[in-house]
């Protein structure tokens, strides 16, 4: 009798403990939308988490500098510069000031705005820079401030701020050549930013490619798996969970930018994308296919069958890829092949 009473007590007080959390945990999160940023950025997680990314040659990019810019005053942010393959043996054992002047010969050059979480030395960002340098471009990548081994505090502005400044740092290198931009995932937020704010000072690139994007991160954040979970058990998730996200002023309003955006829009994405859901993606394309802003440039959506198993970061696998962008944005000189 005393086992079975000492079991139920153990019970109820476990009972107890997660009914307090369950209320606790929203109204902490409303009180304090830093929390809800935290969830949104995870830029405290670093996967894999002991790579030096000043070698980005241990991750097998031989032919990758690492540099250190600094957009503004107490903050300073890591790249990486990527040379095209056909360049790879001239890079071997040369200085940050080769690379530069590099970005000078006739290649054309992707900025690479990568996801939440994780660094620019994460798996599948490494292996589209691979695939990218292969097709004859040099990739520009680097980690926002606050994530990697960047310096300052994470937010939507200072993110925007981060790419325009390398923007700007690569056309200041890179003469005529075409300079695309690439946002993955929440990258696809900044890149709309970046690309908004270029084409308002009438300095827009040559295309933008959105890899798995969503329309706003509200509507992101409402279609995530853990949150359509909690929306049908949890009632006023809006207001404890959304509404946070909103107050720390964090919109990455995809939807919006693209009425502002005038130049070639390609949009790609896998069916069976279990982060950014596809229906998000091809609404997204719809809105921009109908702008205004788009009706002189090409507005593309390339979907990827859920056979495929591409999910969330894995398009770079697809051999179809080198086609698509070979298509959609010409045939980069000196084009590589392994």
């Amino acid at each position: 009798l005393y086992r079975r009473y000492g079991l139920w007590f153990r019970l109820r007080k476990l009972i107890l403990w997660l009914l307090g959390m369950y209320i606790a945990i929203p109204f902490l999160v409303k009180l304090c939308p830093a929390i809800q940023a935290k969830l949104v950025f995870l830029n405290f997680v670093r996967v894999p988490y002991f790579i030096d990314l000043k070698r980005p040659q241990d991750q097998g990019l031989n032919h990758t500098c690492n540099y250190y810019l600094q957009p503004e005053e107490d903050v300073t942010i890591g790249v990486w510069h990527t040379v095209p393959a056909a360049l790879w043996k001239n890079a071997r054992g040369k200085d940050q000031l080769w690379f530069e002047e590099a970005l000078g010969s006739s290649h054309p050059v992707i900025l690479y705005l990568h996801g939440n979480a994780g660094t620019r030395g994460g798996d599948h960002r490494v292996e589209l820079y691979k695939v990218l340098s292969s097709l004859g471009y040099h990739v520009v990548t680097f980690d926002y401030r606050g994530w990697g081994d960047s310096i300052g505090s994470p937010s939507e502005r200072g993110m925007t701020y981060d790419a325009l400044h390398v923007f700007d740092w690569i056309k200041a290198r890179s003469g005529d050549n075409p300079v695309y931009i690439w946002g993955h995932s929440l990258g696809t937020g900044v890149a709309t930013n970046l690309v908004r704010r270029l084409c308002e000072r009438e300095t827009p690139p040559d295309a933008l490619i959105l890899e798995s994007p969503f329309t706003n991160i509200r509507e992101e954040a409402r279609s995530h798996p853990f949150s359509v979970a909690s929306t049908q058990y949890f009632p006023g998730f809006d207001w404890f969970f959304l509404d946070p996200i909103t107050t720390s002023g964090i919109k990455f309003a995809n939807d919006e930018n693209v009425k502002y955006i005038s130049c070639s829009l390609l949009i790609l994405h896998a069916e069976d994308d279990p982060v950014v859901p596809f229906h998000l993606g091809k609404k997204l394309y719809n809105i921009a296919a109908t702008s205004r802003s788009f009706r002189d440039y090409k507005v593309q959506f390339v979907p990827f069958h859920t056979d495929l198993g591409y999910r969330h970061k894995y398009i770079y696998r697809s051999p179809e890829l080198p086609r698509i962008l070979r298509e959609f944005l010409g045939k980069p000189e000196h084009e590589h092949h392994h």
